[in-house]
């Protein structure tokens, strides 16, 4: 047994959805439309942002980085979901499949730190208002977003260094359309108890200690939006924090049902939709849930069509 980390297996197959020929093309078709409207909505808050100066605040900062990040999360897996339905083979490499777990949870790891962020940031807006402007800085916002991509991406190294030293010899099929530790700890050789409780908690301590400072957050927002005396500033204050709500909850109750257990016993086909849900679905509804709720969002999104109208007119 190669227990001194030396694989007998040097690619994956990614099985992904298991159909028809007809239908992989149509998987093709519709996951390709979702890519790319995922990467222009995201991408037009992300210039939206950039060119409107009254959107260079730190609630629009914080935006404009979620949306990058989801751009780049959905890039480490719909890529190679989309080359799958069209091959025959549908095979990744030993060292391609861990890079792609290396960046699809350092990306959604950053996601769980960054809607935290973004709840601590509409805390401070409506329960201190008048410290707001003085406590959340622009240089100081640049570098909590920044701390959040850093402290993500030095999360996983450890636990997945120590999957690479499984011994791996076969069968090498992996029943979903990512590299995820659940399936690759069920291929390895021997059990790892150890690595799955070690994944286990780290899973738990990122999700639950994030998800009770949002709720916390919110708790306290509520708290004072229910004392503003008039019913239009209440409106307002929930109309802010409503999109960041719903982007919470789609998130991170798909989160909790794949990940607080790797090896919990889903089925795969529970697995591929949950995951499907909260990779590629919630990044490519976000934009629409920000926009269509945001007055400033829209605005600043209709200048920039009104300018590509006149700069192709011309």
């Amino acid at each position: 047994m190669n227990v001194s980390g030396v694989n007998t297996v040097t690619e994956f197959i990614l099985l992904s959805f298991p159909c028809s020929r007809e239908v992989q093309v149509l998987l093709f078709v519709l996951f390709s439309v979702s890519y790319i409207l995922t990467l222009m909505g995201n991408g037009a808050i992300v210039f939206a942002v950039r060119l409107d100066h009254r959107l260079h605040t730190p609630m629009y900062t914080l935006l404009a980085n979620f949306s990058f990040l989801e751009m780049c999360y959905i890039n480490t897996t719909i890529p190679t979901m989309l080359r799958n339905f069209l091959s025959e083979t549908k095979t990744i490499s030993f060292t391609a499949c861990f890079l792609q777990f290396y960046f699809f949870f350092s990306m959604g790891t950053t996601e769980t730190f960054l809607l935290p962020l973004m709840a601590f940031d509409r805390y401070l807006a409506i329960c201190r208002p008048l410290h707001y402007p003085t406590i959340m800085s622009s240089r100081l916002c640049i570098n909590l977003v920044g701390l959040c991509w850093v402290t993500a991406f030095l999360c996983y190294p450890v636990p997945i260094y120590f999957i690479t030293q499984l011994p791996f010899c076969g069968p090498n099929t992996i029943d979903h359309f990512v590299c995820d530790p659940g399936p690759l700890l069920a291929l390895s050789c021997i059990p790892a108890p150890g690595i799955e409780l070690s994944c286990s908690i780290l899973s738990s301590l990122i999700i639950f200690s994030t998800f009770f400072f949002i709720l916390g957050s919110y708790t306290l927002v509520l708290r004072a939006v229910l004392h503003v005396p008039s019913a239009a500033g209440r409106r307002k204050a929930f109309s802010t924090c409503g999109s960041h709500l719903v982007v919470v909850s789609l998130f991170y109750g798909t989160l909790m049902v794949m990940y607080i257990s790797p090896t919990s016993g889903n089925p795969a086909g529970i697995q591929k939709i949950v995951t499907l849900f909260y990779s590629s679905l919630t990044p490519l509804v976000n934009p629409l849930i920000y926009s269509l709720r945001n007055k400033d969002m829209k605005a600043a999104l209709t200048k920039i069509q009104k300018c590509t109208k006149i700069s192709q007119s011309e």
